[in-house]
């Protein structure tokens, strides 16, 4: 009983503290009780730190905020820290970036303007910054971890190893090709296909109009209704060793989506763009394929549509002869 007292004792004495500390702007630490090792000869992190957070974080300022917590921390330990190992070892903080997503504010009755603005940490939230083990079981898991893209199925599935972690439908590229100003000449618009990595996030992206090469800071949602451009990272890939320019990002039209409907990128929800984001550091595999015969989600054998007609001859129009296909 004594025993239960003190330690309940203690534990408000530490919150008592982390509120002093949070009234004076200061991040707070707290060890996380771990069980004896039985085998003494292993050394292994007894502590993991948790980060009291001491003010309000708008997504405005989140990666600023995040890439603070990371400089600030690498330091203190031996082992490599990123936003995405954070993130990962605290992942309902991809929930709350998801729950930005202004269709899901929409279906709570909630407008959102500019999206920029919401609040993603709070103060008094805890972040707990992993040790050596939770990094090496991360990066072993980003190692593994595989994004795969089949265009005529609009799907995007990431996979670690061979399991099924996501399943987000996308919108490719149009069957098409057309002037971009952005690249100043005419343009196959189709989605690109083959193998590649992640070479570059763009966190705080800037919006141009690829046709008119304009700049634009506002989009018309669905509904009609217009905002901001929301702040969700984009993702660049290189494919077949060629950075086309054909990003992974999000979409502020989702009507949009399992269409061939785009200029060339692979669309997703906003609230899904979060956790392909969080699942594709740089240097993750992927693959953008063009399977149309595939196994659908009762086992049962389907051909989809050939949207980008690659079935048929492009001069005729007519479908291709078995020699025309090699």
């Amino acid at each position: 009983m004594n025993t239960l007292l003190l330690k309940n004792k203690a534990m408000t004495a530490i919150w008592l503290f982390c509120a002093l500390v949070l009234s004076q702007g200061y991040p707070v630490y707290f060890p996380r009780e771990t069980t004896p090792m039985a085998n003494n000869s292993v050394e292994k992190d007894s502590t993991e730190k948790r980060i009291c957070i001491s003010r309000d974080v708008p997504v405005g300022d989140y990666f600023d905020f995040m890439d603070s917590l990371v400089s600030r921390h690498a330091p203190e330990i031996d082992y490599p820290l990123t936003e995405h190992l954070l993130v990962r070892t605290n992942p309902w903080i991809m929930d709350t970036l998801a729950n930005t997503d202004y269709y899901r504010q929409i279906a709570r009755d909630s407008f959102v303007y500019d999206q920029k603005k919401m609040i993603v940490l709070r103060a008094g939230d805890s972040l707990m910054i992993p040790d050596s083990t939770t990094v090496t079981r991360l990066l072993n898991t980003f190692e593994n971890t595989r994004i795969d893209i089949n265009i005529p199925e609009y799907k995007l599935r990431i996979y670690r190893d061979s399991v099924l972690l996501y399943a987000f439908p996308v919108r490719v590229g149009q069957n098409t090709k057309r002037y971009l100003a952005m690249g100043n000449r005419i343009t196959n618009l189709q989605t690109v296909s083959g193998k590649g990595t992640i070479v570059r996030h763009a966190r705080d992206p800037v919006f141009y109009n690829p046709v008119n090469g304009k700049r634009f800071y506002l989009t018309r949602r669905d509904d009609g209704k217009t905002t901001v451009m929301p702040r969700i990272p984009w993702i660049e890939t290189e494919i077949n060793g060629v950075r086309n320019g054909q990003m992974i990002h999000p979409t502020t039209n989702p009507e949009t989506l399992e269409k061939a409907y785009s200029n060339g990128c692979i669309g997703a929800r906003e609230a899904d763009m979060w956790y392909i984001y969080y699942h594709a550091p740089i240097g993750t595999r992927i693959v953008i394929r063009y399977d149309l015969n595939i196994v659908d989600e009762n086992g049962e054998r389907i051909t989809l549509k050939d949207i980008y007609r690659k079935g048929q001859d492009p001069e005729t129009g007519k479908e291709k002869t078995r020699q025309t296909q090699k």
